[in-house]
């Protein structure tokens, strides 16, 4: 019965609760400290809201947009990243090794050894994947800069790419390294960035893409989901414009030189493993967006790359896509109006266009009343359920997030996973949330459990008890329950009960 009870609240949506909170002005102490915190961070902890509280919400925040890339985790999460092959070798060099692996293996005559090597070639291919993953993870759970890795996946899945594609899982780790040094900064160097980096390249066919023989992919995408958004005023010509000036621009594993043109042997272009190669390049004068782009190499993509950047129609798209992430599926046009004015006059300074979202009032009216994908739902029952103690294996959170049909890094198409709540609040997602909030909340879901150094190791789980009715619920998650959820807590018959209960509310699935 109170099965059926939380199951059918969950899949209603988001509940009316008495918010208390304003609903005009900027952020003060006003604000209900666990919406701030589960609105800004990946989710409220005991020691979160005691910041929250101690500083304010508006200190909070600023400090947040102020944080640095890579603030430091507790040791043990920090030794596992530091002890990951993404995080030891350098990314040209694992894609070298990778690569040579994987001609080695095609050119063993011996078919079953063939297929042998292949396999673990494959094998590793998918443990880097596993590895940048888990870091991901351990990163949102443990990060004090909490802002920043909400912003890291905002733009990977702004600027998707998908790992089983060619050797992109060699890539990944790179690439959301990448992502998370501009997080905060400047659209500009975001977009610039990504449009250098091999994932991407490889990810939208960039590589292909040569005079005579034009791949539009790249161009399209760039336009449509990375910049001007499907309305933004371009046509097919700016496409096929921009395609043109992206000629050339590609990757290269090998450590050779291409054979190019004397006379333009200058303009040839190697980083890491980002190549321009003007042998490729058309060197035709174009017309993008209104205006000519005078033929003459790379500095034809930054020229692009700053026309896009800074048009209006970018400012708005932009807006409104991290509205929706922040604040509503619907987010209302004034305040992406607002964000819009902030976005073009700071330059698209990222971290203005967020202050005027989180001073607004339309960001604290939202407060607990945003659906959450199913990323936020398992790091933040995570976070709530253990509290700062660092798990020992991320399978588990890694299958839970396959099994909701949210993977890391497995949207196949660019327009990356939805982030409103038609796309996630399916009965059967419903009932998926419920299952993984009873095995987390009984303290055997495996993430205290070793990983397994070879097939014959069979670690044993090491079951940790969650605590969530600890002091941070009565002096604070209490208060901003709905009445259905108390009585369903409160006719609990076992702790393990009371767990599963309050991880699988309404009130765990808003934020």
């Amino acid at each position: 019965m109170l099965l059926c009870i939380v199951l059918a609240a969950c899949a209603g949506g988001p509940v009316a609760r008495d918010d208390g909170g304003p609903h005009a002005g900027d952020l003060n102490r006003s604000l209900d400290p666990v919406r701030f915190a589960n609105r800004i961070t990946w989710g409220a902890d005991t020691a979160t809201v005691r910041r929250v509280v101690q500083i304010g919400p508006q200190a909070y925040m600023e400090q947040q947009l102020h944080a640095q890339p890579n603030a430091p985790l507790p040791p043990e999460a920090q030794a596992r990243i530091a002890a990951m092959t993404i995080t030891q070798t350098p990314v040209a060099e694992l894609a070298r090794q990778m690569e040579q692996r994987n001609k080695d293996a095609n050119a063993i005559a011996d078919d079953e050894q063939k297929k042998a090597a292949q396999q673990a070639y494959q094998q590793e291919m998918n443990r880097l994947g596993r590895e940048a993953a888990t870091r991901d993870l351990l990163r949102a759970l443990y990060s004090h800069a909490q802002l920043q890795e909400q912003m890291n996946w905002f733009w990977f899945n702004h600027f998707n790419v998908h790992l089983y594609k060619s050797n992109i899982r060699v890539l990944l780790g790179d690439y959301q390294d990448t992502l998370r040094a501009h997080a905060l900064g400047h659209f500009r160097d975001m977009l610039r960035a990504t449009v250098f980096h091999p994932a991407m390249l490889r990810y939208l066919d960039n590589e292909q893409n040569a005079a005579g023989h034009i791949n539009e992919n790249y161009a399209r995408e760039l336009m449509e989901l990375h910049t001007l958004g499907v309305d933004g005023g371009y046509s097919q010509k700016d496409v096929q414009e921009l395609a043109r000036i992206l000629t050339g621009v590609g990757v290269r594993i090998d450590t050779s030189m291409p054979g190019v043109k004397r006379e333009l042997q200058a303009q040839y272009v190697r980083n890491g493993l980002f190549e321009f190669n003007p042998n490729r390049h058309d060197y035709g004068d174009k017309t993008f967006l209104g205006q000519t782009v005078k033929g003459r190499g790379l500095a034809e993509v930054d020229e692009a790359i700053d026309r896009l950047a800074r048009h209006p129609a970018t400012a708005r798209f932009i807006s409104r896509k991290l509205a929706i992430y922040f604040v509503a599926d619907e987010p209302p046009k004034g305040l992406v109006d607002r964000m819009s004015r902030s976005f073009s006059q700071s330059d698209g300074d990222i971290a203005v266009v967020l202050r005027t979202m989180f001073d607004s009032p339309e960001f604290a009216a939202s407060l607990g009343r945003k659906f959450k994908d199913p990323m936020h739902y398992v790091v933040s029952s995570i976070r709530a359920a253990y509290d700062g103690r660092v798990i020992v294996n991320a399978t588990p959170a890694i299958n839970w997030l396959n099994r909701m049909g949210e993977p890391l890094y497995g949207r196949q198409t660019p327009d990356g996973y939805a982030m409103t709540e038609a796309a996630w609040a399916s009965p059967g997602q419903m009932a998926t949330r419920f299952e993984i909030a009873k095995s987390l909340g009984g303290g055997s879901a495996g993430l205290f459990r070793p990983e397994a150094s070879g097939p014959d190791d069979k670690p044993q789980d090491r079951p940790a008890f969650p605590q969530l009715s600890n002091a941070l619920y009565y002096e604070h998650l209490q208060k901003g329950l709905g009445q259905p959820t108390r009585t369903a807590l409160d006719q609990a018959t076992s702790p393990q009960e009371w767990n599963t209960f309050f991880l699988s509310s309404p009130e765990m699935m808003n934020r």
